[in-house]
């Protein structure tokens, strides 16, 4: 059964729309979402498939499904919105902000190392209770008494899941919101967009079950499999201390969807990420609102880090908060493209030189290390056609 495809696409673009469909048709896709931006204009906007694994519900124009890391994009432009209301400073120690974070030798650790995976704090080392991902204060007082498994500042090792209780809390000590209300009242508000940190049980008709993804094939790294070698590893316990993240059991259920984990459980659909990473490519700024300065966007993406992923075994490259182009990875042809990519395949990003947003979402987990090959598909096609 054909899979209809729904939305808009100017005709330059058809072969994104082609590639899109031709996903669904060759059973690697169930249900997703892909936007651009360009200029501030959305060029297209297309969706289809199903929301669940039995395809028994439509995938929609305003269907919300859990973005995994993507989520740290999100959490970082909240950062650096703090940065520019004169709020928090990138150079001044994590302390400043969390004094409690100042046990285990952490006094003079900068928040810039939180945001590029610097700070030596990807896992907790002691043992969690089950239902910690959900519990807030659990969570950010075990990283405080977390002496770091690295020297700060040494190397890099990329933090997926606590980089969101980490930047978070800063967050939270500096306005006395927690994440998901500031990302509500600064920026998802005043812009209209559909993007949530923690959503309650009113949503829950608009989201998405998540798919786990199928083994990778016998040429492929098995990624989660190497990291679940030891599980008293530090690769090991910062995706499965308290429990393996990377679930479906936890992902769908309604504890995971109302809590706050600023690294991994945002909800959200690729025509939000597509335009506010559309505002970051053309400036900062959308009907009117600013989001960030331009000196705030060239402080995102100034590389902080490049070299060997102490987590995730391959070469990555941040700048404060987000993913960087690199050539493991390539995500379009400009040097300055910055976003993040989730586990298992969405992704947003902004491309100042190209002025593209784009975002790309889906139920359907895959099994790729960095750059998820159905995204690439898409945003290939789309940059041929720019």
């Amino acid at each position: 059964m054909s899979v209809k495809i729904e939305g808009t696409c100017e005709p330059r673009f058809q072969r994104v729309k082609e590639i899109f469909a031709d996903s669904f048709e060759n059973g690697i896709e169930v249900g997703a979402s892909v936007v651009a931006v360009v200029d501030g204009k959305t060029v297209f906007d297309l969706w289809g498939g199903y929301a669940d694994k039995a395809k028994t519900r439509p995938w929609t124009r305003d269907t919300l499904v859990n973005v995994w890391s993507t989520t740290k994009g999100i959490t970082s432009i909240c950062a650096h919105r703090l940065v520019d209301q004169g709020k928090l400073d990138l150079d001044a120690p994590v302390a400043k902000y969390w004094p409690e974070f100042a046990q285990a030798g952490k006094d003079k650790i900068p928040v810039n190392y939180l945001l590029s995976h610097r700070a030596g704090l990807p896992a907790v080392r002691k043992q969690l209770p089950p239902d910690s991902y959900t519990n807030w204060p659990v969570m950010c007082a075990a990283l405080a008494a977390q002496e770091p498994w690295w020297v700060p500042g040494t190397a890099h090792g990329y933090h997926a899941i606590t980089f969101g209780y980490l930047v978070g809390e800063v967050i939270r000590r500096i306005t006395g919101k927690t994440p998901s209300t500031y990302l509500r009242e600064e920026i998802a508000g005043p812009l209209k967009l559909d993007v949530h940190i923690g959503v309650d049980a009113s949503f829950d008709p608009r989201i998405a079950e998540i798919i786990a993804a199928p083994a990778p094939p016998p040429d492929q790294p098995d990624q989660l499999a190497r990291m679940s070698v030891d599980p008293e590893s530090m690769m090991f316990k910062a995706i499965a201390n308290p429990v393996p993240v990377v679930d479906p059991a936890l992902t769908n259920s309604r504890a995971w969807r109302g809590a706050e984990v600023p690294a991994a459980n945002g909800h959200t659909n690729a025509r939000a990420l597509a335009t506010l990473y559309g505002a970051l490519a053309t400036g900062g700024e959308l009907n009117g609102y600013r989001v960030l300065t331009p000196a705030s966007i060239k402080r995102a993406h100034t590389e902080q880090a490049n070299g060997p992923d102490l987590i995730l075994g391959v070469t990555s490259r941040w700048g404060l908060g987000f993913a960087l182009n690199q050539a493991n990875a390539p995500v379009g042809p400009n040097p300055r493209t910055f976003g993040h990519p989730g586990a298992g395949g969405s992704i947003g990003f902004a491309d100042p030189d190209a002025r593209v947003g784009f975002g790309y979402t889906m139920n359907q987990m895959g099994s790729d290390a960095l750059i998820d090959g159905r995204a690439s598909a898409l945003f290939n096609a789309m940059f041929a056609a720019l």
